[in-house]
């Protein structure tokens, strides 16, 4: 079976947003200006599409005279199409200023308080004698960094991996909405540490610690729909791990990217990648690691077509986790428990094309426990497992229960902040419209229709 392969869209021209007429619409936030001026100069809606991570029917309703106004879209389609966010005012810049006639605030370097005028200003605040402007509230404060040490030690690295799984957690239950600007400041001054004088041990630790990182700060991006900056940081990781020899870190960083490309259509890329993974988690020597890479090749095997592949990976996912019992997990591999294995085989069975009534029955099982396992903390994961089983138990014929299912997976989808939760709505959204004469599964299709607006 020949699978015709994608090429992924290139970046834009820099050059094109210092343009007059292409900064103008930036900082008036004209995104239908933006889009059309991009498409003068070549560039397809397909490939805008493909860049900001939304579908082409959003581009086409942008263009029709739809408003952007979501911070996370905007960022979205800045971070996706390259445009300095300075130019978007979603970070001050003295460009952007001077183009809207507003006023360059003085950074904390250039011209220091003068303590007799702050208390000054405090005071007055204090008896409410004194004016207050909301409009520039909006602006970011300067960012001045704490001096990075000259010489750190594993106590410094210890603490920096706390960071990461905290991050993590974090991104888990809320989305990489809520964290990823989170992610990239912390990256931003713990890059600093390479400069530090550390002994031979250490600096290999920081190297684990710094990819595990770009690992939080590319699933973030890839979680809300930014796609580059994604790509950058999961090459940054995987050159990290392989510098500090840790081949399951390769093996998750090569997870991430493979389960991006998936997630976009880009499955023949995706296969690779996990084949790759695949190489080193078996170097790893980590059962987990190697039911993880399986489990994902055994979805991407489903979506090209090749059932047999698809099925021999399933089994294998299953062998790997069981022989995984009592193994130590790395931080970055704690999350391939008994419910990630399950939805894995789950959404993997769902999506053969040629699956027997009793592989679709296997499949609802097995989505039925992962999402029973998942627990709060576990939000995002626990909405895409819901999703799927919903769409599954109306192909099935099961309209009432996957309705109710379906809710479900709404009501903890509004909660997270994640541009992928919405995508992965289009299965159900596309069975509903089957059901659009029933109440219950027009009322659902509405509330999916909500999402990401």
């Amino acid at each position: 079976m020949v699978i015709a392969q994608r090429r992924l869209p290139e970046v834009v021209d820099p050059a094109l947003w210092k343009r007059t007429d292409m900064r103008t619409a930036l900082a008036t936030r004209d995104i239908a200006r933006v889009f059309k001026l991009l498409q003068r100069v070549g560039v397809s809606q397909r490939r805008i599409a493909a860049l900001t991570g939304q579908s082409q029917s959003e581009i086409s309703e942008i263009l029709g005279g739809r408003q952007v106004v979501s911070y996370d879209v905007l960022t979205r389609i800045a971070d996706g199409l390259g445009v300095p966010r300075g130019s978007l005012g979603l970070a001050y810049d003295a460009d952007t200023a001077a183009l809207l006639g507003i006023a360059t605030p003085a950074t904390e370097e250039a011209t220091p308080e003068d303590p007799a005028a702050m208390l000054s200003r405090f005071t007055q605040l204090a008896v409410g004698g004194a004016t207050v402007d909301p409009s520039t509230w909006a602006q970011p404060f300067p960012i001045s960094w704490e001096p990075a040490p000259t010489h750190i030690g594993r106590s410094d690295v210890d603490r920096l991996v706390q960071l990461t799984e905290q991050l993590r957690a974090l991104d888990r239950e809320h989305g990489g909405g809520a964290c990823r600007e989170l992610s990239l400041a912390q990256l931003t001054w713990a890059q600093q540490l390479l400069r530090a004088d550390a002994d031979a041990e250490t600096t290999k630790a920081l190297h684990r610690a710094l990819a595990d990182l770009h690992v939080v700060a590319g699933w973030t991006s890839f979680d809300v729909g930014i796609l580059g900056p994604a790509r950058r940081h999961f090459a940054r990781a995987l050159e990290h791990a392989r510098f500090a020899d840790e081949p399951s870190l390769v093996a998750k960083v090569l997870y991430c990217m493979g389960r991006m490309h998936l997630h976009h259509g880009w499955a023949v890329h995706a296969l690779r990648l996990f084949q790759l993974g695949q190489l080193a988690a078996q170097e790893s020597g980590l059962s987990r690691a190697t039911a993880l890479l399986h489990g994902n090749l055994a979805w991407g095997y489903s979506l090209v077509g090749d059932s047999r592949q698809a099925r021999a990976c399933i089994g294998r996912a299953r062998d790997e986790f069981c022989r995984s019992e009592g193994e130590e997990a790395p931080p970055w591999l704690a999350f391939v428990d008994n419910a990630e294995v399950s939805a894995l085989r789950g959404t993997a069975l769902a999506h053969l094309p040629d699956a027997t009534a009793d592989e679709r029955q296997e499949a609802i099982d097995r989505l039925s426990i992962s999402t029973a396992l998942r627990e709060l903390p576990w939000a995002r994961a626990r909405a895409f497992e819901l999703t799927a089983l919903a769409w599954l138990l109306i192909g099935n014929g099961e309209l009432d229960g996957g309705v109710r299912v379906g809710h479900e997976a709404v009501d903890v989808a509004e909660h997270v902040r994640s541009q992928r939760v919405v995508d992965r709505m289009a299965p159900l959204r596309a069975i509903l419209g089957r059901h659009r004469t029933n109440p219950a599964a027009r009322d659902l299709a509405d509330r999916v229709a909500e999402l990401g607006r």
